[in-house]
């Protein structure tokens, strides 16, 4: 008598495994920052006439963002943890799936000596394991997508934050994200801010991460 469970042969598939997530994490700054400020007019404002009412010129800055998302230590440190979480994850689903896998090669080599209803038995039991694998999965994926979410709304805040407080600082009335394949086919290098605004990001990331250390210790020696 000869019982198998042909379909799961096509489902446990352990080898190259991914929670195929494609993190993206240029969402996270790859936007315009429309900065609006003080109703005093910017340095070289002029008047455009024109059918409707006046407007002026706006002055204007862009930052390449992917330089910033390369060279800002916060956004490594994002890259850097979702990257961990995701090898973590893959590591502990690939760990199940070879579980399952080495399971449903014992049913095979067993199917023979079964009974029909014992082979059944045994058939939906590794169906409902593997059911709960791709929940497991999917599970995993959800957990990482919120982190990443998380995250990047974390470091677009970060930014963003920053970039109104150097628009004021600079008298500037909008700042663009910059990048190839973005909608800015021409900028000028005058206009580029994004060196500025990196060293600027990292040193107030650097203070913050001291003063969290400090707290930290003053913790310590009060507990002591």
């Amino acid at each position: 008598m000869i019982y198998f469970a042909a379909n799961l042969k096509l489902i446990i598939i352990v080898k190259n495994v991914s929670l195929v997530l494609n993190l993206v994490l240029v969402v996270a700054v790859a936007v315009l920052f429309y900065l609006h400020f003080s109703g005093k007019p910017a340095e070289g404002v002029e008047v455009v006439a024109g059918a409707g009412p006046a407007r002026s010129k706006a002055v204007i800055a862009y930052v390449n963002s992917d330089s910033l998302l390369n060279n800002y230590d916060f956004s490594k440190e994002v890259q850097a943890k979702l990257k961990d979480m995701e090898s973590k994850y893959e590591a502990e689903f690939a760990n199940r799936a070879k579980g399952l896998e080495n399971e449903f090669a014992t049913f095979q080599r067993n199917a023979q000596s079964m009974t029909i209803n014992q082979a059944r038995a045994r058939e939906e039991e590794l169906m409902r394991k593997r059911n709960n694998l791709l929940q497991y999965q999917e599970s995993l994926g959800q957990q990482l997508v919120q982190e990443q979410a998380r995250l990047n709304e974390e470091l677009y805040d970060k930014v963003s934050a920053y970039l109104k407080e150097y628009g004021q600082k600079e008298n500037l009335d909008v700042v663009l994200t910059y990048t190839k394949g973005s909608g800015v086919l021409y900028a000028s290098d005058s206009l580029d801010i994004t060196k500025a605004v990196i060293a600027g990001l990292n040193e107030r990331h650097k203070n913050g991460n001291a003063a969290v250390e400090e707290k930290k210790d003053v913790v310590k020696s009060t507990v002591k």
